[in-house]
Parts: C-alpha cells; sequence; structure tokens
C-alpha cells in the first residue's frame, strides 16, 4: 500500500518529513490487523483501505475486471511499437536506392549530351 500524503511512497517506508497520513493509515493498518478481519483475510484489509482512500493507497492495480488494462495496455503497445519498428525498418530497406552523385549515367546519346552542353554553356 502506498502512502496518500502524495510523496510516493511504500506506506511503511514513508519518510516524509511532517506527513500528516502515514502515523494514521500505520496506526489503522495495525487496528485492521488486530480486528476480526486481520486473521488471514488479506483481502478484506485491502479492500478496507481501498473504500476509505481509494484506488490511490494501491501500489500496484489489482487483478480483475477494468484494472486489467493497466497491466495488458503497456505490454501491448511495447509489442505493437516493436512489430511497427520492424515494419518500417523494412519497408525503408526495400525501397529503391537515389542514385548517389558522380556515379555512371546510362548512356544519353549525343543528342541528349549536346542538349545538355546547350543548356548549360554560359554566355
Amino acid at each position: 500500500m502506498m502512502c496518500v500524503c502524495g510523496c510516493g511512497q511504500v506506506l511503511l517506508e514513508c519518510n516524509h518529513v511532517g506527513c500528516p497520513d502515514s502515523k494514521r493509515m500505520i496506526g489503522e493498518l495495525h487496528d485492521q490487523l488486530a480486528g476480526p478481519n486481520g486473521a488471514g483475510a488479506d483481502s478484506l484489509i485491502l479492500n478496507w483501505f481501498v473504500n476509505k482512500y481509494g484506488a490511490t493507497v494501491l501500489a500496484a492495480p489489482i487483478r480483475g475486471g477494468f484494472d486489467n488494462v493497466a497491466w495488458i495496455v503497456p505490454i501491448s503497445i511495447f509489442v505493437l511499437a516493436i512489430f511497427g519498428t520492424a515494419a518500417l525498418v523494412r519497408m525503408w530497406s526495400q525501397r529503391t536506392r537515389p542514385a548517389i552523385a558522380g556515379t555512371a549515367i546510362p548512356e544519353a546519346g549525343d543528342a541528349m549530351r549536346e542538349r545538355i552542353r546547350r543548356e548549360t554553356e554560359w554566355r
């Protein structure tokens, strides 16, 4: 479980100076463990904290229901990015390459050479 003060630390490791929430939440956790829910019912205690503080108290999303999206979407985006990059690289590598300056030009014939010479002649 996470501390809800906004420090972004795990509840039992919150070292936020002057944290208004960690001592109270740790006390509530000890009370829940000592109470009737504490006899091996971790999910009941976790649900009690989620009902009181909301889903922000969870360090990781719970598997099941809509929370599966938090597990599936990052993995699927990563896999799609890999396949998309591979497809893009393959497409780029199969394109025809333009002629590089200074390489041999196919024979254009005498008429074409004369026309090029006339058009590029300085007057």
